[in-house]
């Protein structure tokens, strides 16, 4: 992580502003992961500005909360992360033919613009449907250990209770429903070196890997129906390493195997059926050893819910699909929130040097809160 440096003043944010004009004094405040101060500072300072009668303004090391208590029956958890990648000469931002390009225009700070405006402006308005948490949050983009979620979790989880959770990752104002799970295991063989030429005092590990590799290779996923999606499963080597020399024959071998589920496995039944698939259940051939390297679980999308089905009558159900891969709202669905992610822009775009975001689907996503938000359910 970068070294937090503390800016002489704290920037200006108009939560009130025009969602687009928003993100863009989003993207200008330089936040790569562990210098977020700076934009949470201004978030606060913003969120406590308004006076919002009734709101709960709450600040965690650089973790922002907000959060009604209006008795309506129902909570909307709206989150997004404050932080992003290192910045690539994107800092401040520009608009081009109606693309807000910029680090973090896309990843998040489009979605959380829309979420912080959304708040903003619903908080004390009449017709607001369902009580609502803002949650922006630090330490997305880096170890696990550093990601504020997690760490409101474990000291103040009573932020995290809601009755559904929206995340503002890039969807192209889709609604893209909970996420994979993935597990990553590092399976070993050991062997025993010697010179290629002769060969049979050795033992290669690589060859004691190849049985395992090629369950890998002939290995067909599954494709799993949840709540009406489709989520596709995979099988995966992301990684092989083997060799000494070109005349030795190596004594270890090693790989990564990803496997990619459906969020109705639990992760004791992923690992379960990713140690049958690759004949490791029972411990595998001598000289084989394998670990979990990381696992997280998926989330299931949680269509069914009534208080998910307002926001899917305001985007169109033909505007639904699956999350692959895995994002936060894994967390919140740990914590039994259903949870959805919902923003603005292409994630292809994510992380790189043309980062960029189109304006018009700034627009939509904060309409679409606002017409999901101050609907009775």
């Amino acid at each position: 992580m970068e070294h937090e440096q503390t800016p002489l003043t704290v920037p200006v944010l108009d939560l009130l502003a025009d969602p687009i004009t928003l993100t863009q004094q989003l993207v200008d405040i330089p936040s790569p992961s562990g210098r977020e101060k700076s934009i949470a500072d201004a978030i606060d300072t913003a969120l406590r500005v308004l006076n919002l009668p009734g709101v709960e303004v709450f600040r965690f090391n650089h973790n922002v909360m907000a959060r009604t208590d209006r008795g309506l029956g129902s909570r909307v958890i709206l989150a997004g992360h404050i932080d992003t990648v290192p910045i690539a000469d994107n800092v401040p931002g520009h608009m081009e033919g109606g693309v807000l390009f910029g680090c973090g225009s896309v990843d998040m700070k489009s979605g959380l613009a829309a979420y912080l405006h959304a708040f903003a402006h619903l908080a004390a308005d009449p017709d607001l449907a369902h009580d609502l948490t803002l949650i922006a949050y630090e330490g997305e983009e880096v170890a696990t250990e550093f990601n504020g979620l997690g760490h409101i979790e474990d000291s103040h989880p009573g932020w995290l209770r809601g009755d559904l959770a929206l995340l503002g990752e890039p969807t192209g104002a889709w609604i893209e429903a909970g996420c994979q799970g993935s597990i990553r295991l590092r399976v070993t063989a050991h062997g025993t070196r010697a010179h290629s030429a002769r060969s049979w005092m050795g033992d290669n590990a690589m060859h004691k890997l190849s049985p395992y590799i090629a369950r890998v290779a002939e290995y067909q996923p599954a494709t799993v129906d949840i709540d009406g999606l489709e989520y596709r499963e995979g099988l995966n080597i992301v990684h092989c390493e083997s060799g000494v020399a070109t005349n030795v024959i190596p004594d270890l071998a090693w790989m990564f195997v990803n496997f990619r589920f459906a969020p109705d496995r639990s992760l004791e039944e992923a690992l379960d059926h990713v140690l049958v698939a690759l004949g490791l259940k029972d411990g595998g051939a001598k000289g084989i050893e394998w670990e979990i390297d990381d696992a997280v679980g998926g989330a299931r999308p949680g269509l069914s819910k009534p208080v998910t089905r307002g926001l899917i009558r305001a985007v169109g159900a033909e505007k639904v699909r699956a999350k692959f891969g895995w994002t936060d709202v894994a967390r919140f669905s740990g914590l039994g929130v259903p949870a959805l992610n919902f923003g603005a822009g292409d994630p292809s775009f994510a992380h790189k040097r043309d980062e960029q975001c189109p304006a018009r689907q700034i627009t939509d996503v904060a309409g679409i809160l606002r017409t999901y938000l101050t609907t009775p359910v």
